[in-house]
């Protein structure tokens, strides 16, 4: 693999676009009919349109992107995430083409992107999981499935991630049009309408670990992040490791990571995802892709976690063991959105003007912000991630607290100032947070 088209936007785009450089790779950029001048656009030595602004004829489209990787020449194909990053017939054709995608072969994408195919396997492996359904495809199922398993429940997207297609239904006349939505909405992040359900726990915490595989059967876990602040199961605030876990699960939750990867046959980078409830954990899902919230894991361990994509995507092992990861202090990631809160969330749009960006020690921001920037209703709203870090939690989040304040941008709405709220909360600061914090917090 010597040239990489970057199947994505924004700032994994440019993380990708850095990784490859850094690795001796060309790189070609892809962008939308809107976003010519988009920043990952702009820096890449190459760059190609691949469709309007509408993702389902661009970032969405197999074959805008495999057009592009035959009009560049690109060998490789790095799909960020979200999009087609799970999707296991983009694979396949890259494989068909002879394009190396960087992330897991088809038939793991097959069983690791389906949630449902997922749980099963690991559940045969015996690690817990939470009681759900297959796949529904008609009502009738639906009903019958929610009839075994009770309600309150969650509706999933098969293909999800990133907290899209997921509804909370605690009421049988909820069940019908909350599984029309949910279909809908998979259907537009994916490509794919499948749902199932699962058991709903009311006030989990939600952990997760990263995990890191090779095509000689080395598997390491680079430790845990805790992802419970959010909304609408939507991740807000990460953080790394995971606080308030005692060493026994900590240890647990990271081997049966480990485990399940093993049980996968996993390649690549993925994130084993877990809900905490009491003294039980169960596995939900695994995110074969590299996650938003990655630069927290890469901080504690002082690697470039999409370099080691590339690595093991040319081939290569990795050249560590599990007893050779070594893991320093804390960190805090935010996610700058472009939304309103005070009008439940609503999607903000605009020019965006940046008046100051955050800096110092123990700070990194990861963003693809330009002045005068047009902030897109077209896709997802994240704006920025601002990572504070240092020795101890206590040191990352009150560096947290003062970054924040610093992101100052104007001409769109921004979740800035709940974000501040969060981390100077003080049920956030001792560590007391479950998935609801905010509905508990207002």
């Amino acid at each position: 693999m010597e040239k990489v088209l970057i199947a994505n936007r924004g700032e994994i785009a440019l993380r990708i676009l850095d990784a490859c450089r850094e690795r001796g790779l060309s790189a070609v950029a892809v962008f939308s009919e809107p976003e010519r001048e988009a920043m990952h656009a702009r820096e890449a030595a190459e760059s190609v349109c691949i469709g309007p602004a509408d993702p389902r004829r661009s970032y969405l489209s197999v074959p805008a992107l495999i057009a592009a990787c035959e009009l560049t020449r690109a060998d490789g194909l790095h799909p960020g995430y979200g999009f087609l990053s799970e999707s296991a017939d983009l694979a396949e054709i890259c494989e068909a083409h002879d394009i190396t995608f960087v992330g897991p072969s088809p038939e793991v994408l097959s069983r690791a992107g389906d949630k449902a195919v997922a749980k099963r396997m690991v559940k045969e492996s015996g690690i817990p999981v939470l009681q759900g359904s297959e796949p529904i495809a008609s009502t009738a199922d639906l009903n019958g499935a929610a009839d075994e398993l009770g309600f309150p429940l969650l509706l999933k997207a098969a293909a999800g991630g990133g907290g899209r297609g997921i509804r909370v239904v605690r009421r049988r006349e909820e069940l019908a049009p909350a599984f029309t939505r949910a279909q809908e909405e998979a259907l537009a992040a994916f490509g794919d309408r499948r749902v199932f359900l699962e058991r709903f726990v009311p006030s989990p915490r939600h952990v997760e670990v990263q995990v890191l595989g090779d095509t000689y059967g080395n598997v390491v876990h680079w430790g845990t992040r805790d992802c419970t602040v959010q909304r609408r199961h939507q991740k807000l605030v990460e953080e790394a490791p995971a606080p308030g876990l005692e060493p026994e699960l900590r240890e647990k939750l990271s081997q049966t990571a480990v485990s399940a990867a093993r049980a996968l046959g996993y390649v690549g980078a993925g994130t084993v995802e877990f809900l905490i409830e009491g003294n039980h954990y169960y596995f939900i899902e695994i995110n074969p892709r590299i996650q938003v919230e990655h630069p927290v894991s890469e901080v504690l361990v002082g690697r470039n976690l999409i370099s080691e994509q590339l690595r093991i995507a040319q081939g290569e092992a990795l050249d560590y063991r599990q007893r050779q990861v070594e893991f320093w202090g804390h960190a805090i990631e935010c996610r700058i959105n472009a939304e309103d809160p005070s009008r439940d969330f609503m999607p903000s749009s605009g020019k965006l003007y940046v008046r100051q960006l955050p800096g110092g020690m123990g700070v990194r921001v990861d963003s693809a912000l330009y002045q005068g920037m047009p902030v897109l209703p077209y896709y997802d709203p994240l704006l920025a991630k601002v990572i504070a870090f240092g020795e101890t939690r206590e040191e990352a989040r009150i560096r947290m607290f003062a970054a924040l304040g610093r992101f100052q941008v104007t001409g769109v709405s921004t979740n800035r100032e709940l974000l501040i709220e969060v981390v100077s909360h003080p049920n956030f600061a001792a560590g007391r947070v479950g998935t609801d914090f905010l509905e508990r917090m207002s």
